[in-house]
């Protein structure tokens, strides 16, 4: 389903979710910055994600200099994906209504949830990066469908400023954010996640793991992919035969 047929159906603070459920298991993510500006290459790893079982994608352009570029190369992306799972655009609200695709992931210092959800409307997929205890605080009030903390582990994907805040700080704001949204809010982690340790990030609380270089680069992603989920729905089960005992 794309955005554009929710437009103008935008959400009040006193109803903080959207009607979209979402699949956080595995989230993939397009970053032009570490995977190049190809389209086609682009489109083909989206495809090959999706075949191995990705849930959730999202394009992520942090030095994005043409808009006409970034839009044909999402609208590639969205055509070989096929409505097989959801596509996300990273920060930028204008660029997912003209791709017409299922959401946006936004930051804390992008455009308010709030006015994402007035001009995308109650169907589109909305997510927030949350970094603090005190951000997931505040996630009562917000009209996203996911929230996904980190950095997590250390990462060569993004400039960081900040460090990162370990298992111990994931759980610490996976708790928070429980208590601010309850379990219904599903909650991934991001940041230098793979094979190794995405079953320990899904120990700490996490729904799912949101990863770029793991996942997309060194070719393999559809055997990748499969590997991850495996993991991922491994530990989910782990976890939940755990919390009913």
């Amino acid at each position: 389903m794309s955005i554009g047929a929710g437009l103008g159906t935008g959400l009040s603070s006193s109803r903080p979710s959207a009607g979209r459920a979402v699949d956080l298991r595995l989230y993939g993510i397009l970053d032009v910055g570490v995977l190049g500006e190809d389209s086609a290459a682009l489109a083909a790893l989206a495809a090959e994600a999706v075949a191995g079982g990705a849930t959730l994608l999202q394009y992520r352009d942090k030095d994005l200099t043409s808009a006409r570029a970034a839009l044909a190369r999402i609208r590639a992306i969205h055509a070989a994906v096929a409505g097989r799972a959801p596509l996300l655009v990273n920060d930028r609200v204008d660029l997912a209504l003209a791709a017409g695709v299922e959401g946006v992931h936004l930051g804390q210092s992008d455009l308010h949830p709030e006015e994402a959800r007035r001009l995308l409307g109650s169907r589109a997929v909305i997510g927030l990066t949350v970094k603090t205890g005190a951000q997931a605080d505040e996630l009562y009030r917000l009209p996203i469908d996911y929230a996904c903390i980190g950095g997590v582990f250390a990462t060569t994907s993004k400039d960081n400023p900040d460090p990162p805040v370990g298992l111990d700080g994931l759980q610490r704001i996976v708790f928070r954010a429980r208590l601010a949204r309850g379990q219904a809010l599903p909650l991934g982690a991001i940041a230098g996640i793979d094979a190794s340790n995405a079953a320990s990030v899904i120990r700490a609380g996490a729904d799912g793991v949101a990863l770029i270089g793991a996942l997309f680069k060194g070719g393999a992603t559809e055997a990748k992919a499969r590997d991850l989920l495996a993991r991922v729905d491994e530990a989910l089960g782990q976890r939940g035969a755990a919390g009913s005992g």
